[in-house]
């Protein structure tokens, strides 16, 4: 199985937040999973810590390609297909991180480990 984690699922893991489902934490945690991380939640957790909104993540974008290396995931560059894509996309979720990482998860063909049922309206598959 091949994975698109979005930034809360992340976020979750990498704190043992108990949100995070069994279903989801089983498939980040299986060494078989081909696990990735976006761009785009680099950027969201590092907008989110620059204006207030998660403290809890300002050691975890301090640290996040160790972070990222050390938790062997994989990561994903966003590209023009990509965001082409996300600008297309029909559906009325606005958000633009969540529009980015629905295109990934669709071009790359991976499941994306995501709580938020808004990810649904855009015919990918979502595992939690």
């Amino acid at each position: 199985m091949s994975v698109l984690l979005d930034t809360h699922a992340l976020l979750w893991w990498l704190t043992a937040d108990p949100h995070l489902s069994v279903a989801a934490k089983s498939a980040i945690e299986d060494v078989a999973t081909e696990r990735h991380v976006s761009a785009v939640t680099a950027f969201e957790l590092a907008n989110k810590v620059r204006i207030g909104k998660l403290e809890v993540a300002r050691e975890i974008i301090e640290t996040f390609d160790d972070i990222i290396a050390q938790g062997r995931f994989t990561k994903l560059d966003v590209d023009h297909s990509h965001a082409l894509l996300a600008g297309q996309m029909l559906g009325v979720h606005k958000d633009p991180f969540d529009r980015l990482l629905a295109a990934q998860a669709k071009i790359e063909g991976l499941a994306l480990i995501t709580v938020d049922e808004a990810f649904d309206q855009f015919g990918i598959i979502r595992l939690w």
